[in-house]
């Protein structure tokens, strides 16, 4: 993989990550003002599939080696 490629990798990682710290800071905030618990799930789905990402994209960068 080329340097380019992986930096570009690496780039959408952290803001992947941003972006989950946020889902879980407006997770927090709803149940703390109690907030629907079906709005909740929904943004605990989405804060999910946002770590899917990440790992997909960090096998990208750092591929398994089988010994």
């Amino acid at each position: 993989m080329a340097d380019q490629e992986q930096a570009e990798l690496r780039l959408a990682v952290a803001r992947l990550r941003q972006e989950h710290e946020d889902y879980d800071a407006a997770i927090n905030a709803m149940i703390q003002i109690g907030c629907e618990a079906l709005r909740i799930q929904r943004m605990k789905k989405k804060k999910l599939i946002l770590k899917d990402k990440i790992s997909k994209l960090e096998d990208q960068i750092i591929p398994d080696i089988i010994a």
